[in-house]
């Protein structure tokens, strides 16, 4: 069978093309090191101990992806805002951060299956006389600049459309709290495990949960650049195997603790399985 020399010099051109484009799974390996963008002021998911050392379960599963592409794990410490702008940028190459996977967000970014779910919550300052989540109206309230939990907030300040109330946003979860326990703010939205952190931890005095936020679950992925797909497929797959392996509820223990019950199940009735 004889092949026309256009039709050869098309499918050379297209493998050179495509071997010119190597894949960021190829990239990461070669270079012997996962760069992962972490909260590092969003306990128990990122913190930094005594001797200033990153900790959490996002610092976990970051070293665990790095074990499993069998390179190094580098933690980049990057604050709310900055999560998305840190892996477009290439400063990042994927986001362990506790990034919700909003369908606005998906439009700039891509997000893998849920790796962590959270309940939201109201925490207030106790001389706020705030005694339940309908209390806030009427206050001052806020959090960190584009938090799932910070636009579900506004949009309950909005509902209550009360000229009183008042909304705020911060650079980050640390400013949020600094505020709250200062008085600039009366009230936040913000997930059970890091308000249970932040109390226990005594950083922020008087500070407590009054209920549970008019919020859904908050379901949360690791962010990767959205044409990534083969870095996003292998994501994907180490997610479901944290789970199989028991890996998922062992750190889930470690770092949340069981109180609240097992770890949570990350799946959606009739969608994920």
């Amino acid at each position: 069978m004889r092949i026309s020399p256009f039709i050869f010099a098309a499918a050379l051109t297209s493998g050179l093309a495509t071997a010119a484009h190597a894949d960021q799974l190829d990239d990461i390996i070669s270079a012997g090191k996962l760069r992962c963008a972490i909260e590092l002021d969003f306990p128990p998911n990122g913190a930094r101990d005594a001797d200033n050392k990153p900790i959490g379960f996002d610092v976990d599963y970051c070293n665990d992806l790095a074990k499993a592409l069998g390179v190094e794990a580098e933690i980049v410490d990057t604050p709310d805002p900055d999560r998305i702008p840190a892996i477009l940028s290439g400063r990042a190459d994927v986001g362990i951060a506790v990034a919700s996977d909003t369908l606005e967000r998906a439009k700039t970014i891509g997000f893998s299956i849920p790796y962590f779910v959270f309940k939201t919550i109201v925490l207030v300052r106790e001389d706020s006389g705030i005694k339940s989540p309908t209390d806030i109206k009427g206050h001052t309230v806020g959090g960190p600049a584009g938090a799932y939990e910070t636009l579900a907030l506004e949009a309950s300040v909005k509902g209550f459309n009360d000229p009183n109330g008042k909304m705020l946003t911060f650079q980050s979860q640390s400013d949020t709290f600094l505020a709250l326990s200062q008085k600039q703010i009366d009230a936040t939205y913000t997930t059970s495990t890091i308000a249970t952190s932040i109390i226990q931890s005594g950083k922020y005095p008087g500070l407590k949960i009054v209920g549970d936020a008019p919020v859904d679950a908050d379901y949360c992925a690791i962010l990767v650049q959205r044409h990534e797909q083969g870095l996003l497929n292998y994501v994907n797959l180490f997610l479901n195997r944290q789970v199989r392996s028991g890996r998922y509820a062992e750190l889930y223990k470690k770092w949340v603790g069981t109180e609240g019950g097992p770890a949570p199940d990350l799946t959606v009735a009739g969608v994920y399985r």
